[in-house]
Parts: C-alpha cells; sequence; structure tokens
C-alpha cells in the first residue's frame, strides 16, 4: 500500500471478551463505512490474543469526524459495554514508511 505522506495512522489493540455477541457482523459494517467516509485511506487488522486494528486517514479532521460518526459512536459503546476487556487507541503521523515483499 503506497499512500502519499504524510497522512495518520489510528491504531486501536484491544483484549475481547469471550464470545462474539455481534461482533463480526458490527466491525465488518464498520470497515465498510470507514471506507465511505472522506479521509479514509486504508484498514489493516490482525487478532492474536490482543488485536490491532490500524486505520490510516488524511487528517486529523478526517480522525475526528469518524470518531463523531454516529453509528460509529453507537459500535464504541457497544465495544465498552460488551465486547472489549481492554482497549488502547494511538493517533499518529506517519512520515515514513518501507516495507519488504517477497
Amino acid at each position: 500500500m503506497e499512500l502519499a505522506k504524510p497522512y495518520y495512522a489510528v491504531i486501536f489493540s484491544s483484549l475481547r471478551t469471550d464470545g462474539d455477541e455481534g461482533y463480526a457482523q458490527m466491525a465488518e459494517e464498520m470497515e465498510t463505512l470507514a471506507r465511505k467516509q472522506p479521509g479514509f485511506l486504508d484498514i489493516e487488522s490482525a487478532r492474536d490474543g490482543v488485536g490491532i486494528t490500524v486505520s490510516y486517514w488524511e487528517s486529523l479532521e478526517a480522525i475526528a469526524d469518524w470518531k463523531a460518526n454516529m453509528d460509529h459512536k453507537q459500535a464504541q459503546k457497544k465495544g465498552i459495554q460488551t465486547w472489549y476487556s481492554w482497549y488502547k487507541v494511538r493517533i499518529c503521523k506517519v512520515e515514513r514508511e518501507y516495507e519488504f515483499n517477497k
């Protein structure tokens, strides 16, 4: 993924509670919705114990707009009530990147 720099990364690290409780469906819906947001660039996700989802954005304003999205706010509320025992959000400015690809 080659993105114009600088851009921003929102790193969401989390520990899930037991059971799905609608999590998988909501995660899919939130990714679909995020992809439609102005300023959204891409997303990557992995889970093996601690889950890490990194979404990429053009600006801090785009990130703030996503956080304020009403559907996203409902998902955040459900996450606190049901899906997560812990999470942390980090917002970083990406100025440089490199990769290896065999």
